[in-house]
Parts: structure tokens; C-alpha cells; sequence
């Protein structure tokens, strides 16, 4: 069900193993998921079934936690070959009942789920990989249901900038925090706070929860203490709390429609 995109938006069709490790498989990707199912605890006991759509789910750590509620899920991805992944972890989790999958791009959805709407979308990390991600809530918006909600995270640049000025990258932030060469799994549109709150504003989305993600893991001056058993407790205990939240490398809104 592959629809056309972008050309100019990030695909990871190739890199589906190298994907998991670096963002999954790491202290990283465990405090991205603890974050969120703090943030999300709410929607997820919520007596359903839930309609959930998860647009470019990955692997489907989080959406997981819905189907395993009981909620039914439609997971979305560009890549083909995350989509089959991600199949086969839920079939080994028990869960594929719970599942529709399709391998289409934000840009294609409306035509690819024809009309549905969701009682909660899920778009984490999305938004910093797009050519024009300010036209992404007009895409997002029509597929909510009345009162529905979105739970939307992005890379957040001023955390990128505070983190190059840490460690003396000078010259990097200087450039506009532009490099010649691309790396493989940095997002090419860091966007800002306040532009995306603007962005939520302008579809008169209420903001019902913020937090940061990653607030401290990324400035730890000794890299063994991003392994501290702690480290998750405290990056959920300061996620609300500024001005720690806006460090954050990732921001989490949690917004609603219809209020």
C-alpha cells in the first residue's frame, strides 16, 4: 500500500537493523519510551477499544502499549521494510489482532485510510524529517475524530544548539548548525518551541501536557552515567519542569481537538 511522497522526506527503507539499534537499543530510545508512556499512561487505560494511529511508527514500541490495552491500531511508516519488521515483533508479541498496517507516508494517508478518523495519532520524530513540516498539521488534522487527540514529539534545535555549545562545537553552531556531510540519523529540520506550539495554535489544538525528552542524558560530562540506573527516574521526574523541560533534545505535546 505504498503511496507516493516527498522526495525531499527521509525514508529508513535501508537502514531497518541499523534504525533499531542506534534509536531502540540504546539509553536514548529506553528514556524516549518512558517518557511517553508516562505521557500517554492516561489514553492507554482508557476503557476502548481506541482507535489508534501511529503515522511513521517505526518498529511500534509505543503504539504496542495501546494494542496490548486492547486498542486497535493502525500502524503507518514510509518504509516498506520497517513495516514488515514491525509485523513480525507484534505477531511474536501475540498482538497482530490489534493491527492494520500500511506503508505510506504522512503525505498519502487521507487517500490510503479513506475517510477514517482516530481517537488518538501518534506522530513522534516525524516532523523533523520533513521538507515542510509546518504543512504537517493540516495533513494530521482531518483524520482526527471529534475530541480526539495527538500526541506529537520533534526534535527540538535550541536542545541541539545548547548541546554544541556544551561541548565546544563552535564553528557547528556558528554555521546555523549546518554540516556538508549529513548524518546518517540526525534529523535534517530541528524546529523550534515556540514555532511548533504557533503551528498547534493555528489548528486550535489545546495543549494538555509538554514535557522534554532527555533533559539530562545529553549533558552528562561522564558518559558512564548514562547507564545509571537512575537516570530514567529523574529524566521523568524533571520532563515538566522548566527551564529543564525546554533542554529537552525531543519535546512531547500532548494536544486535543474539539475543546
Amino acid at each position: 500500500m505504498t503511496a507516493p511522497h516527498n522526495p525531499s522526506d527521509r525514508s529508513f527503507s535501508a537502514d531497518v537493523s541499523r534504525f533499531e539499534k542506534n534509536i531502540y537499543h540504546t539509553a536514548k530510545g529506553r528514556i524516549r519510551e518512558a517518557v511517553l508512556a508516562a505521557d500517554l499512561a492516561g489514553l492507554i487505560a482508557l476503557p476502548g477499544p481506541l482507535k489508534v494511529l501511529d503515522i511513521g511508527a517505526g518498529l511500534g514500541q509505543i503504539n504496542q502499549l495501546f494494542a496490548a490495552a486492547g486498542h486497535q491500531v493502525t500502524h503507518t511508516d514510509i518504509a516498506p521494510e520497517m513495516v514488515a519488521q514491525a509485523q513480525a515483533v507484534h505477531q511474536q508479541a501475540g498482538l497482530a489482532g490489534q493491527y492494520q498496517y500500511y506503508a505510506v507516508g504522512l503525505q498519502g494517508l487521507a487517500q490510503s485510510l479513506a475517510g477514517q478518523q482516530f481517537d488518538v495519532i501518534l506522530c513522534h520524530a516525524v516532523l523533523e524529517w520533513l521538507a515542510q513540516p509546518e504543512r504537517a498539521l493540516a495533513q494530521i488534522k482531518p483524520l482526527m475524530a471529534e475530541r480526539g487527540w495527538l500526541s506529537l514529539m520533534f526534535y527540538n534545535r535550541d536542545a541541539k544548539e545548547m548541546a554544541n555549545l556544551i561541548y565546544g562545537n563552535f564553528d557547528y553552531v556558528r554555521a546555523g548548525l549546518k554540516v556538508k556531510k549529513k548524518v546518517r540519523f540526525s534529523p535534517q529540520q530541528p524546529l523550534q518551541i515556540e514555532q511548533v506550539r504557533n503551528w498547534t495554535l493555528a489548528h486550535n489544538l489545546t495543549l494538555y501536557k509538554h514535557s522534554g525528552v532527555r533533559c539530562i542524558h545529553d549533558y552528562l560530562r561522564v558518559t558512564e552515567h548514562q547507564q545509571r540506573d537512575d537516570l530514567i527516574a529523574m529524566e521523568l521526574a524533571y520532563r515538566q519542569r522548566e527551564p529543564f523541560r525546554q533542554l529537552g533534545r525531543y519535546q512531547h505535546f500532548l494536544l486535543r481537538t474539539g475543546v
